[in-house]
């Protein structure tokens, strides 16, 4: 499988676009915990050996390259989230794009154009481009996928500490065998989100 490299990067910049960001998101799917998105802006020529979509690494891996691209002060980075409570007012489809938006405008200076890995964005408040699989294409997101799933899964490891019987350090809060017996025994958390069908169909109280 061929690894992301900066070719879209590079058609942005001979489209005449000087900055320009890479932006993924991480826990679209769980029932539990925020949405985080991460964007990044590379500086030209960059490379970092074993960067790839999230996805494909393991958490090792995936700690030790979000250690590496913070530390490097060359990249330019920003991590934002919506919150489970933006999530079920808004929809996760929605909470998401404003995850992006909050990453991609928590950077300085603000990029001259977003490549937003998956579908359009409506409504973008920035310049921006859509790559379908663009973490395991485009360096900039592959690097942002990094950012955002290594912040979303240490969000988890703590609600885990303050949530024990969930299992949220295992299962990242989606919904897995574990997790969902959990919320039959002992009903839902704050940081669930109540408007995905599994939580909703439990018709449990409010916990803790």
């Amino acid at each position: 499988m061929s690894s992301p490299d900066m070719q879209a990067e590079q058609e942005a910049h001979a489209d005449g676009f000087s900055t320009v960001a890479g932006i993924d998101e991480a826990g679209r799917g769980p029932l539990a915990g925020p949405v985080v998105a991460a964007a990044v802006i590379l500086p030209p020529g960059f490379e970092l050996p074993g960067l790839n979509d999230s996805k494909q690494l393991s958490a090792k891996k995936r700690e030790a390259l979000y250690t590496a691209l913070m530390e490097d002060p060359a990249v330019k980075k920003s991590v934002a989230q919506a919150s489970v409570e933006e999530i079920d007012r808004l929809n996760i489809l929605r909470a998401t794009h404003l995850a992006m938006a909050r990453a991609a405008q928590g950077l300085s200076p603000l990029p001259q154009l977003c490549i937003i890995d998956g579908l359009p964005v409506p409504n973008f408040p920035l310049p921006s481009r859509n790559l379908v699989k663009g973490d395991a294409r485009c360096l900039s997101i592959a690097a942002a996928s990094i950012l955002a799933k290594v912040t979303r899964d240490r969000i988890m490891q703590e609600l885990d500490t303050q949530f024990p019987a969930y299992g949220f350090a295992r299962n990242a809060g989606y919904g897995t065998k574990e997790h969902l017996a959990a919320i039959h025994t002992h009903g839902i958390t704050v940081h669930h989100r109540r408007s995905f069908a599994p939580v909703a169909q439990m018709e449990l109280p409010l916990g803790l």
